[in-house]
C-alpha cells in the first residue's frame, strides 16, 4: 500500500476559492470518455495537517464507479495558499468557502460532501453555510473539539512550541514522534507528511489548532439543517479510531438520525489504512442517494 502516494490518474487541478485558488485532484470518468458523464460528484475534505492526498487511494474506483472524485487542500493546506489571521481556520468560515466551492461543482451534477476528521467540522460548517448537497458524509469527525487524549495534548504542547520555534520544531518532535508511535509508513511517504506540513500556512496550523479545542458542539443545528434540506448523512469511522472515542461518533451519528457505520482493519484514516473496506461502505451509499434523486 502506498497510502498518499498511491498512483492515481487523477489530473491535478485547481478550484476557484472565493479568496484564493485551492489546489484539487480531480478524478472525472469523462476525462477519457466525454460521453460519460458523471452521475455525480464526491468532494472531499482532509482533516488537520492532511492533504487531498490522504484520498488517493479512492479517486479511481469512485471514477471507474461513475461518480466525479475531487479532492482538495483546504485553504492555508500543503498546495493551498489561505489567509495570514488565524481566526479564518474556524471550521464555519471554511465551511462557507467550501460551499462556494461546491457550489461551483454542482452544475455538473449532483454533489456529495465528504469529511474527514477537521474535514469534517468543515463539511458540516458547509452544510450550515447552505450549501446544497444530495448527501453529507462524516468520517472519523466528531460534535466538536477535542476534550481529552493524545491529541488533544499534543496541540497545546504544540501550539507554544509552534509560536517559539516553529513549524519544524513542533513537527520533529510532536507530530512526527505521534505518527510513528500509532504506525509505520514508508520513507517517502514519511517525507511527503514532514513537506506537507512544512509548506502549510503557519497562521492555518494555529488556527485549525485552535479550533480542534474550542469548536462548539453543532449537532443540533446540523441536524435541523439538514432536516429541513432532506439531505440525508452517514457517520463512519475506523475500528480504531483514536481521535475522537466511537462512543461519541456513535451518539453524534444519533442525534442525526443514523447510525454509525465501523470499517474493519482501520484506525483513523480510512481512506489509506482500508481503502477497499471505505470503498464497500461508500459505493452502495452513493448509489443509494443519487438514485433517490
Amino acid at each position: 500500500m502506498r497510502e498518499q502516494l498511491t498512483p492515481t490518474s487523477a489530473a491535478r487541478i485547481t478550484l476557484p476559492g472565493p479568496d484564493y485558488p485551492l489546489a484539487a485532484l480531480d478524478s472525472d470518468p469523462s476525462r477519457t470518455d466525454p460521453d460519460r458523464r458523471p452521475r455525480g460528484t464526491v468532494l472531499l475534505l482532509p482533516g488537520y495537517t492532511g492533504s487531498k492526498e490522504d484520498f488517493a487511494p479512492i479517486l479511481d474506483p469512485l471514477s471507474n464507479n461513475g461518480f466525479r472524485a475531487v479532492a482538495i487542500d483546504l485553504p492555508g493546506q500543503f498546495e493551498s495558499p489561505g489567509p495570514d489571521s488565524e481566526a479564518a481556520y474556524a471550521p464555519m468560515t471554511l465551511g462557507a468557502t467550501c460551499a462556494r466551492v461546491a457550489a461551483g461543482l454542482s452544475p455538473d451534477g449532483p454533489l456529495v460532501l465528504l469529511g474527514h476528521s477537521f474535514g469534517g467540522l468543515v463539511a458540516r460548517g458547509a452544510a450550515l453555510a447552505g450549501a446544497r448537497l444530495a448527501g453529507l458524509i462524516l468520517l472519523d469527525s466528531g460534535p466538536g473539539a477535542f476534550r481529552y487524549g493524545q491529541r488533544h495534548d499534543a496541540l497545546l504542547a504544540g501550539e507554544p512550541l509552534m509560536r517559539r520555534h516553529g513549524k519544524a520544531a513542533v513537527y520533529d518532535s510532536t507530530v512526527a514522534v505521534a505518527r510513528a508511535e500509532r504506525r509505520t509508513v514508508p520513507p517517502d511517504v514519511a517525507d511527503l507528511l514532514r513537506r506537507r506540513f512544512l509548506a502549510s500556512s503557519e497562521a492555518g496550523l494555529l488556527g485549525m489548532g485552535t479550533a480542534l479545542r474550542v469548536e462548539p458542539d453543532r449537532v443540533e443545528e446540523l441536524r435541523r439543517g439538514l432536516t429541513a434540506t432532506a439531505t440525508p448523512v452517514a457517520v463512519i469511522a475506523g475500528r480504531d479510531d483514536d481521535a475522537w472515542p466511537l462512543a461519541e461518533q456513535a451518539a453524534m451519528a444519533t442525534r442525526l438520525g443514523t447510525d454509525l457505520v465501523i470499517i474493519e482493519d482501520a484506525a483513523h484514516s480510512p481512506a489509506v489504512e482500508n481503502p477497499a473496506g471505505l470503498l464497500a461502505v461508500l459505493l452502495p451509499l452513493l448509489e443509494k442517494w443519487l438514485a433517490a434523486l
